[in-house]
């Protein structure tokens, strides 16, 4: 499912910022987005909400952003959205009235999504050449990309699975590049995030998966089956956790035929018993309730990287034992420090 960056959502709260006079902030779903005063906003108004990551494309009713936010994507111009702080308060997207775009035969309804509408695409920063690599194809359609969606757009989901005491195991969500590796009816694969990759020399994600002999790997094994990983290392994100050469820390296994992810038991034997290859850190013993709320939740996600104490991690996943429930929660402290 392809991440929702535009949509129609509904003014949850407005509060006043300390100080300021012509700024106050806006609550959607659990994103909190510091607008303008004057422009009259509501509590319960439909609005259309851009999050962070988005790139807008250059049109009318965003060049008031271009002094602040254009940028270049390859050979697209446009305006990107990312965290940023104003008056002391964390500011996260943009809020826009409905008006501002005329009559588009809309039936304006919570969560419709209009990210296609309105051109927004997802921001990619530019990726090295040695990471790019030569491609084979699309990402397979018989696999699932690793991108879990972030706690703020969970708001009603959260609080059932508060009231339900589910059990979560957490993770560290590392800052490199999404690595899947695959094997699928005697077909061994390497894909980025969103490109199956050519074997090449001097690429990196096949570099990595001959170094770790993934392919010998997977075929004794047997199965169709699917592991993915971040790719971590030298010239990857300014390798924040000083690794020498790159490798590859695994979080899923996915089984192509059942469509399904290995719950963590069956994870952790596959990695540390028959792969005998690194995982993502796993920060609990056992598992864990959830925070009561997704402000606490978001704040649990602050922290020190395992791999490096002196970097500041992304952020956390939540998983369910069985893998049933995944989500992330992304350090907002993190995002004010190295979003670039």
């Amino acid at each position: 499912m392809e991440r929702k960056l535009s949509s129609i959502q509904v003014i949850a709260d407005i509060r006043p910022i300390e100080g300021a006079d012509a700024i106050e902030v806006a609550r959607i779903n659990n994103w909190d987005v510091v607008v303008a005063k004057n422009v009259g906003h509501k509590i319960g108004d439909h609005v259309v909400y851009c999050e962070i990551d988005s790139f807008l494309p250059v049109r009318e009713e965003f060049e008031f952003l271009r002094k602040s936010s254009f940028k270049r994507m390859g050979d697209q111009e446009g305006f990107r959205l990312k965290t940023i702080r104003l008056r002391g308060q964390v500011s996260q997207g943009l809020i826009l009235p409905m008006s501002i775009f005329g009559d588009f035969g809309w039936t304006a309804y919570e969560g419709l999504d209009v990210t296609e509408r309105l051109g927004v695409v997802k921001y990619e920063p530019p990726i090295p050449a040695e990471l790019a690599g030569k491609v084979r194809g699309n990402f397979p359609g018989f696999l699932r990309k690793t991108d879990e969606e972030r706690v703020q757009n969970l708001t009603k989901d959260y609080t059932k699975w508060v009231e339900e005491g589910l059990d979560f195991y957490v993770t560290e969500k590392l800052d490199g590049s999404s690595a899947t590796f695959y094997l699928n009816d005697g077909v061994f694969g390497v894909c980025s995030r969103n490109l199956d990759l050519e074997e090449t020399e001097g690429n990196t994600f096949w570099k990595v998966a001959r170094e770790l002999k993934l392919e010998e790997k997977l075929r004794e094994n047997g199965q169709n089956l699917a592991i993915q990983g971040e790719l971590i290392g030298e010239g990857i994100q300014g390798n924040p956790y000083k690794i020498k050469g790159h490798t590859v820390r695994f979080f899923n296994v996915f089984d192509i035929d059942t469509q399904t992810y290995y719950g963590l038991p069956m994870f952790l034997a596959l990695f540390q018993h028959q792969f005998k290859l690194e995982t993502v850190p796993v920060l609990t013993d056992l598992t864990m309730k959830l925070p009561q709320t997704i402000d606490e939740c978001l704040a649990f996600a602050d922290g020190k990287s395992v791999l490096n104490e002196r970097f500041d991690r992304e952020g956390v996943v939540f998983r369910t034992m069985d893998r049933t429930v995944s989500f992330k929660a992304i350090s907002n402290k993190f995002l004010l420090k190295n979003e670039k």
